[in-house]
């Protein structure tokens, strides 16, 4: 008897256990929730947002994962050509419910360009309840932007859409903080890749 593939599902009403405020021990002031793996303080940055729906609301159980290279633009992976960077291990989750504002947190570090010819960038995932798969897009970063006109990947977004993968730069007295929110429909809609 051959089986097939199983059918992929939405995620169900029960797609935030794990991910409720009473369930972790953030302090949100210091988002330790969401921080990489192996970075040092002296270089790292904050990445905020929230998740809109289409009717502009937003919302609260999308849980956003990050991957990304290092400062010097290595995966943790062992496909990495340049020798992969196994103290930094460049992946991080957060589930939006987890926070009483409903943003997402990442303390990380700004990656660096990638091969030499994609400017620096993290990929972003985005599951939700209702949506059968994940969502995946690219944060750019805005004082990157000789890069960011090299890049082949933004340059195959048309020039009129690729404002919704570049994030916000904050300077706050913690230091560089990233806004990127994300925009799952309607006018604002954020550029999702087909992967």
């Amino acid at each position: 008897m051959a089986s097939g593939q199983t059918p992929s599902q939405t995620v169900g009403p029960f797609s935030a256990y794990g991910l409720t405020p009473a369930q972790f021990d953030y302090d949100f002031a210091s988002i330790a929730g969401g921080t990489v793996e192996g970075i040092g303080d002296s270089t790292a940055v904050t990445i905020e947002g929230r998740v809109f729906d289409g009717a502009g609301a937003v919302v609260s159980d999308a849980v956003v994962e990050i991957w990304q290279a290092d400062t010097e633009g290595r995966y943790n992976h062992p496909n990495d050509r340049r020798a992969s960077n196994q103290a930094f291990k460049g992946f991080a989750r957060w589930g939006t419910g987890t926070d009483p504002e409903n943003r997402f947190f990442f303390r990380t570090v700004k990656p660096g360009p990638v091969d030499g010819e994609q400017a620096p960038h993290i990929n972003v995932i985005v599951m939700m309840r209702g949506m059968p798969n994940h969502a995946y897009t690219r944060l750019y970063f805005p004082e990157e932007a000789a890069a960011n006109a090299t890049d082949p990947v933004l340059l195959s977004v048309p020039e009129n859409r690729r404002e919704t993968l570049l994030a916000q730069k904050i300077e706050r007295d913690g230091g560089t903080v990233y806004r990127f929110d994300i925009h799952m429909q309607g006018d604002n809609e954020t550029v999702f890749f087909d992967v």
